[in-house]
């Protein structure tokens, strides 16, 4: 059961990965950009994925994964030049542990390049946060907020455009690690695949 969990991760990513790059070379090179980009720009995703924890007690391992929601998934950030923006993000996914929804995800400065006119590049390192789900907070039962860091990457192809509006297909990897406590750890890496809604 475990390898055929690490199968389909595999498959998933691959399947992304191709589509991503044959919908980017399939556009002529010679076309010129007609896109305009400038000032902030906002973005929210909604999708799905999977997480692999693993702690230093041994409670949960790498060997398990579980499916999520993405939740919050959000994008703040400012045009440099056309190609180039500074943004903060925050990508979260919901998972169980021990009959408790929790939340794994982070508040990480990023940059985002457009390497062409419908498809970016988008990366960063910054805060990893372990919390109960807002909706599940249960006092001396899942009320811990545990803190550390995390890596991000991610890809997006924007198939609709319509003034300063696009919607994309993206992915994202997240790797992070938080501070439990009494020298213990959490890891997690999250795999997402989404529909995202930007303006700039």
């Amino acid at each position: 059961m475990k390898t055929i969990k690490k199968q389909i991760l595999v498959k998933i990513a691959c399947v992304v990965i191709t589509f991503l790059s044959s919908v980017t070379y399939a556009q002529n090179s010679n076309q010129e950009s007609t896109i305009q980009r400038e000032g902030f720009i906002f973005e929210f995703m909604v999708g799905g994925g999977l997480i692999s924890l693993e702690d230093s007690a041994g409670i949960q391992t790498f060997d398990e994964s579980q499916g999520t929601y993405v939740f919050p998934d959000l994008k703040l950030g400012y045009m440099l030049n056309e190609n180039l923006a500074i943004t903060l993000s925050t990508p979260g996914n919901i998972y169980e542990f021990q009959d408790n929804d929790r939340h794994f995800g982070g508040l990480i400065p990023s940059v985002q390049y457009w390497v062409r006119d419908n498809w970016w590049i988008h990366g960063g390192f910054g805060l990893a946060i372990d919390a109960p789900a807002l909706y599940d907070i249960k006092d001396s039962v899942n009320d811990d907020w545990n803190f550390g860091c995390a890596v991000m990457a991610s890809t997006g192809y924007e198939f609709y455009k319509k003034k300063n509006f696009a919607l994309n297909v993206q992915s994202k990897l997240v790797l992070g690690r938080v501070n439990l406590g009494s020298d213990a750890h959490r890891d997690a890496v999250i795999f997402n695949v989404g529909l995202g809604f930007s303006w700039l």
